[in-house]
């Protein structure tokens, strides 16, 4: 079975790189409330007198279109990121052509997941309630608001940012916020990327640094929180959900079940770099296990391999369809590395890898989405980060062992901070 995945790459075309294309024009955005009805985020004033607010609280994630017709924007940026999919010296001409020839096919699986990605309006959703939580967790740190900066898909970084200038930050005026990446264990494909693009555009908008280090006035002060693998909230709405499947099968059965934890792989030549991403992924499993007492057995695997280089495995595919050969039939798999659903969750793994199993015992936990459980989580990590004061975490200041990027040290350096710059290595 072979997944039609966006990422997949045609075997010819995989001999060359790009620089990133263009960027779709600046445009004001529009918050979804509970109800999904749009709603503009109202300005916000800086108080210099004694409250440390109003906060923007940003969050970061890969996005996806939320129509069909958005799709082949979507690709074409998505395939001109060297830090997710690195192409070499002919990217900035493959990538597009990637991207056209396979713009058919992955609107026909965004059609059949009901015509687009809801990561959007879970992302939106997540944050706005998040921030509700953290207004009354964080008086001090009060009007929390909630913004979404998307690398691939509207709202885009860029995007982000300009909002954030028409709604009282920045521009002379100062203000915090926070960038809180939406993927619980970090690889430099996905946070990383998503801050060398946050780091770009701020220096575009904002103004690069002084030799000494010193801000531009008024600029917009930039924390980070980078990774959250193992923290405890997270770790109980994995639980629960997995808890609340196990529940659907005859209770002799139950503790037989296997869990298969499933994760986007990674390229070995990325992996081998020192890619911290399958480390604290397995940090994730293990913490959810032992929430379970290790009362199932389990497996860690991974899904959306492309192209014809060495990925990361065992593929999830080819793990559910050997262990039903063994007549291993009840399985659960686990999306644990995705904060709500999107294309891997319901074309390839409902669509694809469980209905290739054609068995009923095959499942999936539902994904977090709008559980109160993880939205509480969330903002007890923002709440941790914005007690601490901290800039970014200690993992963040150091690089992989095999990195050579100027851009990746120059954006840690960054959000640092000037007391930790020197730590970043």
């Amino acid at each position: 079975m072979t997944f039609r995945s966006p990422f997949a790459i045609p075997r010819q075309l995989l001999t060359g790189t790009t620089s990133l294309g263009g960027r779709s024009a600046i445009s004001t955005r529009l918050r979804c409330n509970q109800r999904g009805l749009a709603t503009v985020v109202p300005p916000v004033t800086q108080d210099a007198t004694g409250s440390k607010g109003p906060t923007a609280m940003v969050f970061m994630n890969m996005g996806g279109p939320s129509t069909t017709d958005e799709v082949e924007d979507f690709l074409s940026r998505l395939f001109a990121d060297g830090d997710l999919i690195p192409l070499g010296r002919l990217q900035s001409y493959l990538g597009p052509l990637i991207a056209r020839r396979r713009t058919s096919k992955i609107q026909k699986q965004y059609a059949d997941i009901g015509g687009g990605s809801p990561i959007r309006k879970w992302s939106e959703y997540q944050c706005a309630e998040m921030c509700k939580l953290l207004d009354k967790m964080s008086p001090e740190t009060a009007p929390h608001k909630p913004y979404v900066a998307f690398r691939y898909a509207a709202p885009l970084t860029e995007t982000m940012y300009e909002q954030l200038f028409a709604d009282g930050f920045g521009k002379g005026k100062g203000g915090r916020a926070v960038a809180f990446t939406q993927y619980p264990q970090y690889s430099c494909s996905t946070t990383g990327s998503s801050l060398n693009e946050l780091w770009k555009w701020r220096n575009r908008l904002e103004g690069k640094r002084a030799n000494g280090g010193s801000e531009p006035a008024g600029t917009i002060q930039w924390s980070v929180i980078d990774r959250w693998p193992s923290h405890s909230g997270l770790v109980e709405a994995f639980a629960q959900n997995i808890e609340a499947q196990l529940k659907t099968y005859p209770e002799e059965k139950r503790d037989e079940v296997v869990l298969l934890f499933s994760a986007h792989s990674l390229p070995m030549s990325v992996v081998n770099r020192g890619d911290p991403y399958p480390a604290e992924v397995a940090a994730t499993v293990h913490a959810v296990m032992q929430r379970l007492r290790f009362k199932n057995p389990y497996r860690l695997c991974w899904q959306s391999q492309v192209g014809p280089s060495a990925w990361l495995g065992a593929q999830t595919s080819d793990t559910v369809q050997e262990y039903v050969k063994r007549g291993q039939t009840d399985l659960i798999l686990v999306p644990i590395a995705f904060t709500s659903d999107h294309i891997e969750t319901l074309y390839e793994l409902d669509q694809e890898v469980i209905h290739e199993a054609n068995n009923p015992g095959v499942k999936r936990a539902e994904s977090l989405n709008g559980n109160p459980v993880f939205i509480q989580a969330l903002a007890d990590i923002a709440h941790d980060h914005l007690q601490k004061g901290e800039l970014c975490s200690r993992q963040m200041t150091l690089r992989c062992q095999g990195c050579t990027s100027e851009r990746c040290l120059g954006q840690k350096k960054f959000f640092a901070g000037q007391e930790q710059a020197s730590m970043v290595i």
